[in-house]
């Protein structure tokens, strides 16, 4: 696995404050099942930076789930245990918060990250990512994000290719289930057969596929939307058959997807972002169904492309033709149940 420097869309403090927009439906409850905390030289986005963007939001976020960005590691000792310091800060964060009160339970639930190709070696590691996680830890996420083309890729990561077909990497990944753990697919739509796969053999760990599987739009795909389109869609709903894969509508801010919201001099308005991402939104929908289907913020990644009420504001306008109860489920529901926060909403 390769580290890059940050392929993200810069965050532009003013940009964004140049459209401020008033929450839609603001009652509706919101859990938002994905999110980053990290303080790197190029970027803070710590707990007192989300808080700010929801509590200015105005919409009713009521608990969140952090997921992890290679952040916070232990620093020395054996490299297997140095994403436990990630468990452990993010749950600190939970811990603090849920002392302070407030209406929004933030890290209610933790995705930590682990070597799962150490294969069995990964158990203990499991137990201890689980006991620093304080009864937050909800699963792992291991990017398996490759493409040969550098131009391509919308991560910092680039990982070797068949990494969830590995048989190092599926030892380790069958101690997931045993400790109720679920699993964050994050991949390109080039690679979602690995997701299918990944799921027919281990039909009893639940999988989370992250930001809408990935379409990429940038590099050999830029200008090709149609046709990128059109394979991805027949990939996701080939992973859709599997009945323990969900999926997390969000991620469409990043760069990976080739949309230009950040380009204008005024950063874009809902109706702007919806009318972006509506298809891909409605097709992941439309595959998945509300109940195996979740929105996401991807903050801070996406904040270089909206502000987090416009974000919220543009799935609203999406899921406008949805059913009050299809609402629940994309917007709080599925997340709640898939995450198991125990929480009523």
């Amino acid at each position: 696995m390769s580290l890059t420097v940050s392929r993200h869309i810069p965050v532009r403090p003013d940009w964004l404050a140049t459209c401020r927009e008033d929450p839609l439906d603001p009652e509706l409850p919101i859990v938002d099942p994905h999110h980053h905390l990290w303080d790197r030289p190029d970027s803070r986005y710590l707990a007192d930076d989300l808080r700010a963007d929801i509590d200015g939001s105005g919409h009713r976020i009521l608990a969140t789930v952090y997921v992890e960005c290679h952040a916070m590691y232990r620093e020395g000792g054996d490299p297997l245990e140095r994403p436990l310091g990630e468990v452990a800060f993010a749950a600190g964060v939970g811990e603090l918060a849920e002392a302070e009160g407030g209406n929004t339970a933030l890290c209610r639930g933790v995705v930590g990250t682990l070597d799962l190709s150490a294969g069995d070696r990964v158990r203990p590691l499991l137990e201890a990512a689980v006991a620093v996680g304080q009864g937050r830890l909800r699963g792992l996420r291991c990017s398996s994000v490759h493409h040969p083309d550098p131009t391509a890729h919308g991560s910092m990561l680039n990982v070797p290719p068949g990494l969830l077909g590995s048989a190092a990497f599926r030892a380790g990944f069958a101690h997931l289930a045993p400790l109720g753990l679920s699993f964050d697919a994050w991949m390109y739509h080039t690679q979602l057969a690995d997701a299918a796969e990944l799921a027919d053999a281990f039909t009893d760990t639940p999988i989370i596929l992250n930001h809408v599987g990935g379409p990429i739009g940038i590099g050999p795909y830029a200008g090709r939307r149609d046709e990128v389109f059109a394979d991805w869609r027949a990939a996701l709903r080939e992973v859709a058959r599997r009945p323990n894969v969900a999926v997390k509508l969000g991620g469409l801010g990043m760069r990976l997807f080739g949309f230009d919201l950040h380009a204008g001099e005024r950063a874009p308005g809902s109706e702007a972002v919806a009318a972006a991402w509506r298809p891909y939104v409605e097709t992941a929908i439309e595959a998945f169904g509300p109940d195996r289907a979740m929105f996401e913020s991807n903050f801070p990644v996406d904040k270089g492309s909206c502000g987090y009420g416009v974000l919220w504001n543009a799935f609203k306008r999406i899921a406008a033709g949805c059913s009050a109860a299809e609402k629940r489920a994309l917007f709080a529901d599925t997340a709640a149940r898939v995450y198991r926060l125990g929480i009523s909403v």
